[in-house]
């Protein structure tokens, strides 16, 4: 048993060893928290989610670090525009991220860093890097010396004399202009902490360097993010960390964007989806299997279909389920190991897509077991296709989705009378062998959306797929 990654520095799929046998630590760049999360927002967290999963599964200890950068220029700039206080507006906005991470299933991090929480991390990054010629001060900015670090642009695969190195306002003093802010002067009216270099604020790239470093060590086996963060954040974090002493990360995991229109879901470009209006249009689980089920090197290209068609494939998994649950009478518990081949799978570099299409064959097998009257098989494909969601996050008997088990549920008891008092009717007419009637109620039943299915226990509602 050996799990391989894609490791972006090598450019290759590596097998992964871990820095002490038995553990992983992982630490994911969480979220700037200057607005509410769309769907491309919490991708990155259902991604290692399940790499997270299948890793405990595997059997490792794993320490999951996700960072909360809760002050930047984008919070400042919106606490100028709306009066408000810039912690507030971050803090609404992580509660927002905490709550789209939650209702999508995924598990609690470790620990959550706020950047603002480790300000004198920072600065004593920066001390040992100015001392060492790695940065300078100037105008009351600390800046990185990019020059003085041999391996930088390793990452990205970049030629140093051709780059383009972002800058912000009030970024003066630089040396080089490719040099790049750790830490921003403070500017009147915006937020600021003394440093020996004058009062200030800091830098994104120097937030998570300082962070990695208080809570996974000066090494550490996983560094993830998405596309978008290879340059210039994980690049700059790379240089800060290795001139500070630092072995830092030791593979680079990098899940790709949700896209609309071909261009990557932002909010600066109008397109994005937030999480708090798209659970109340589809299921959460379901949410979590259109964004969490393609692999995650891959890009996803958001439409209402494509969100239907993972409707309609969760459906299927969660009717066998639930007729396997009645055929049993009673609750079904998971296997002990998932199929050599979704193991297989999954080690291939978290390879979802073949390992859903073993959990879609172990369903209709069961589904064939069903139709057979095999009870016994029946149950042990449900026991697999129950061990194999649990590494996705999507079993349908997982206690978090219990109140998710349809889409309106102030309404399920209200609903659930009147569709009961319907199948009575139709059981009626099926007693009296009025067939017409019977298949007449099923199918005006089935034009309003939903499915009705007859059981050992009797007939059985549920909302069918949009």
């Amino acid at each position: 048993m050996t799990i391989r990654l894609y490791d972006t520095g090598a450019r290759q799929i590596r097998d992964f060893t871990p820095l002490i046998p038995g553990c992983v630590s992982i630490y994911l760049c969480g979220a700037t928290v200057q607005a509410a999360p769309h769907i491309g927002h919490i991708r990155s967290g259902l991604n290692f989610d399940i790499m997270r999963r299948w890793f405990a599964y595997r059997g490792y200890d794993v320490t999951f670090i996700r960072n909360v950068t809760d002050i930047d220029d984008k919070i400042i700039a919106k606490s100028a525009d709306q009066g408000r206080p810039w912690w507030s507006i971050g803090y609404e906005n992580e509660r927002a991220f905490n709550s789209g991470y939650d209702v999508l299933g995924c598990l609690p991090p470790t620990y959550e860093p706020r950047a603002t929480g480790h300000i004198p991390e920072m600065i004593e990054m920066m001390r040992v890097l100015i001392e060492r010629g790695h940065a300078y001060a100037a105008d009351g900015n600390v800046y990185f010396d990019v020059r003085s670090f041999p391996g930088y642009l390793q990452l990205s695969n970049q030629n140093l004399d051709e780059l383009r190195q972002p800058s912000g306002e009030g970024e003066t003093g630089k040396r080089d202009p490719r040099d790049f802010a750790m830490w921003k002067a403070a500017k009147p009216g915006e937020p600021s902490w003394e440093t020996p270099w004058g009062r200030g604020r800091p830098g994104w790239h120097l937030e998570c360097s300082a962070m990695a470093h208080k809570y996974l060590g000066s090494a550490f086996d996983i560094h993830g993010g998405g596309l978008d963060l290879i340059f210039p954040h994980h690049e700059n974090e790379i240089a800060q960390a290795k001139a500070y002493g630092d072995a830092f990360a030791r593979y680079w995991v990098h899940n790709a964007w949700v896209t609309m229109s071909g261009e990557k879901m932002s909010k600066s470009l109008g397109n994005s989806v937030l999480v708090s209006e798209m659970v109340k249009q589809w299921r959460p689980v379901v949410l979590r299997y259109y964004l969490g089920t393609p692999h995650y090197r891959s890009m996803i290209e958001y439409s209402d279909e494509a969100l239907r068609e993972a409707e309609s494939a969760f459906a299927r998994i969660e009717g066998f389920v639930q007729r396997v649950v009645e055929k049993a009478g009673g609750v079904v518990e998971p296997a002990d190991e998932v199929p050599p081949a979704f193991a297989e799978a999954m080690d291939d570099d978290l390879g979802v897509p073949h390992a859903l299409a073993i959990v879609h064959t172990t369903v209709r097998q069961g589904n064939s077991a069903l139709a057979a009257d095999d009870k016994e098989a029946a149950v042990a494909r449900l026991a697999e296709v129950r061990a194999m969601l649990g590494v996705l996050g999507l079993d349908p008997l997982d206690p978090h989705w219990s109140s998710d088990s349809d889409r309106g549920d102030d309404l399920h008891g209200v609903v659930d009378t009147l569709v009961r008092l319907v199948l009575e009717q139709r059981e009626a007419a099926r007693g009296r062998k009025d067939w017409a009637s019977a298949d007449a109620i099923r199918d005006q039943l089935q034009q309003t959306g939903l499915v009705i299915e007859d059981g050992p226990t009797g007939p059985r509602w549920t909302l069918g797929p949009r």
